[in-house]
């Protein structure tokens, strides 16, 4: 065995098991999940060395058959999963035990979360549902149709309980969670032999991993108090060398990507400061080259992307790609999906007062146009909307359909999965439209220009119109109301005003990096559609609850008890969907009931800590309570960001 691969071996894995070791090596026998090890801290870990170096030199050897990179991808996760599971039982666990140094734990814990980012890209791949144990959101994760709350766990539950100070009364809720994880990490170990791999699910994977650092990781949205983000940034850029490396064509386009690769980890590395850190700059001169280049790459070596419908469609080379993603995934069947022709039927039928025609009341008196106007972003400018009667208001504001197709489900309670169920609900609810899809189908069937313009949207109609036939047109049209070209997102993609001048400001900037930095809002509005759909799947569409008083500055909670009223779980009292802040500035007035008039009333609330900051009492708010402290000109600078959002810029 060459010495070389030797101390490469012993280096890395003291480095990463030892890096900040604590005081004095564990003692004693070690738990790994359910297994006891006879051989005590320094044995476990000297087993991890030498498993380590036996796999390098075997890997490196010329005289040794050549290992698939499928095989080698799923050697070294579980190389790394031995190193977390070794740093938890020889370090961190014992230190939460016994130690009286709060630095030392958190110290061990950071080591923790860097080992835990060399597994991400395939555990979020393959075990979501175990990774929401090992790093998932500090919440109660609620399954509403289930009727059923899971308690949260993992990373940043142990985050929470050590940072930024560690109370000592505490100590077992630490070790109880510590032991949790441990648990967890158990259903990592059959990766390797359970896990059917491919060349191009290994890019598919580590693609992801790219816009999962833009979006989340780079945010802190898992690091929300260590404030770690940057170095584990670092090291995942890290990791995606490490597993790229498996793929070496020794070509011109692998050596840009290991140049690529690298410059990306030095500049994440050099990074100083969390708050201070330009987002806009290493997305644009780093991590869309990236991206760019490992989907480059992959095609180089004939590995093609999945041929599939995503919501992020599988070859987009960067996020903000001018048809990156795709609103026909959340079409509830391949039936449902759009085509042009039903794209014009549903615009049509969007302006058409038939739809809120029926037996009882007669004749039509409302379109879908008459509250979601073209004009103002789809939205009518009103706090709430006049009931149709004319006696009261409509329960909620309306909401914006520019880019609403991008999410799964709709209305602020997400009560409707589809836009198909969504037309549905509001064209038959007494006091917005007071319809019937019933009576509409029967009225168009009598029409002979819309039988011909159904007959040409569904091709497979043979008797008669459906209401599900109206539902898919009108959600068609939505679908195609797709807006992401505005000024920010031309500025994403480096383009220039035809002057030669950036884009976006300096103020402008300030604002986006304040925005997925300090101010926290792209923790919650995610990048890049900026509502609550999770990326870098985008399968899942988020509800928060953030304390919307009667009026500003009023320290009474808006009685709308939100998802509550559907599903009847105390964390979802007053829980509402995260709706896009895209086209913000022609969608006022703001929040679910209309309150904010003004932007600048919108970024004090949150400056304030939402409603808790405010002074409601609101034990389950989900918005960090902390005061944001942003100065006046920080204000400023996230309103003339969130300008940059409209797309008629």
């Amino acid at each position: 065995m060459r010495l070389g691969i030797w101390a490469k071996a012993v280096r890395l894995s003291l480095y990463a098991v030892f890096r900040n070791k604590s005081p004095q090596p564990p003692k004693g026998g070690s738990k790994i999940g359910e297994f006891k090890s006879p051989l005590g801290g320094w044995g476990l870990f000297l087993l991890t060395t030498f498993t380590g170096v036996f796999l390098l030199n075997y890997l490196d050897s010329p005289t040794a058959k050549p290992v698939a990179a499928t095989e080698r991808v799923k050697q070294q996760f579980s190389h790394d999963l031995a190193v977390f599971r070794a740093l938890i039982e020889t370090r961190f666990l014992p230190l939460a035990e016994r130690s009286a140094s709060a630095d030392s734990m958190k110290t061990a814990f950071l080591a923790c979360r860097r080992a835990y980012k060399k597994l991400e890209p395939f555990a979020e791949y393959y075990l979501p549902a175990t990774t929401r144990l090992v790093n998932g959101p500090p919440l109660p994760e609620i399954e509403a149709e289930d009727n059923r709350i899971s308690e949260p766990g993992g990373l940043q539950v142990i985050e929470e309980l050590i940072f930024p100070e560690f109370d000592v009364r505490r100590r077992n809720d630490l070790i109880r969670e510590i032991k949790k994880l441990r648990r967890e990490l158990v259903r990592y170990a059959d990766f390797e032999k359970d896990t059917d791999l491919t060349d191009a699910h290994v890019f598919d994977a580590l693609r992801l991993q790219i816009f999962r650092i833009i979006t989340l990781g780079i945010s802190g949205f898992d690091t929300p108090r260590c404030l770690n983000a940057l170095p584990e940034a670092a090291t995942s850029v890290h990791t995606l060398s490490t597993y790229l490396s498996f793929y070496n064509t020794k070509t011109p386009d692998f050596y840009r990507l290991v140049q690529i690769l690298q410059s990306t980890e030095k500049h994440l590395n050099q990074a100083s400061d969390f708050n201070t850190f330009d987002r806009f700059q290493f997305i644009t001169e780093f991590a869309n080259p990236l991206s760019t280049q490992v989907l480059a790459f992959q095609q180089q070596r004939n590995i093609q992307p999945f041929n599939e419908i995503r919501a992020l469609r599988t070859d987009a080379k960067t996020l903000f790609d001018t048809n990156a993603f795709n609103p026909d995934f959340y079409a509830p069947t391949v039936a449902t999906r759009s085509n042009p022709a039903k794209i014009l039927l549903g615009k049509k039928l969007f302006s058409d007062p038939v739809l809120s025609a029926g037996d009882d009341p007669p004749g039509g008196k409302r379109s879908c146009a008459s509250c979601h106007q073209p004009d103002k972003a789809f939205t009518d400018g009103l706090p709430k909307n006049a009931s149709l009667s004319g006696r009261g208001f409509v329960r909620r504001n309306t909401p914006t359909l520019l880019n609403a197709a991008l999410q799964n489900a709709q209305f602020y309670d997400l009560r409707a999965q589809t836009l198909e169920n969504q037309s549905s609900e509001v064209i038959q609810n007494v006091d917005e439209m007071h319809g019937s899809l019933e009576y509409a189908a029967r009225t168009l069937q009598q029409n002979n220009v819309y039988r011909a313009w159904f007959e040409k949207a569904f091709p497979t109609l043979r008797d008669s119109i459906e209401p599900i036939h109206i539902q898919n047109a009108l959600a068609a049209y939505e679908r195609s109301l797709v807006r992401l070209n505005s000024r920010f997102d031309r500025a994403m993609r480096e383009q220039n005003n035809g002057t030669g001048k950036p884009l976006l400001s300096t103020e402008e900037r300030l604002g986006f990096n304040l925005f997925m930095g300090k101010a926290k809002c792209g923790t919650c509005h995610f990048l890049p559609l900026f509502n609550g759909t999770v990326p870098p799947v985008f399968t899942q569409t988020e509800s928060e609850v953030i304390g919307v008083p009667v009026q500003p500055n009023r320290r009474q909670i808006d009685p709308d008890p939100g998802r509550y009223a559907l599903f009847r779980l105390d964390p979802l009292k007053y829980a509402f969907k995260t709706p896009t802040v895209r086209n913000i500035v022609q969608t006022s007035p703001y929040m679910h009931n209309g309150a904010y008039q003004t932007l600048e009333n919108v970024l004090e609330f949150y400056n304030q800590g939402g409603g808790r900051g405010l002074g409601i009492r609101l034990e389950n708010q989900t918005l960090p309570t902390d005061k944001l402290d942003l100065t006046d000109r920080e204000q400023s600078a996230l309103l003339a960001f969130l300008k940059t959002l409209s797309d008629h810029n």
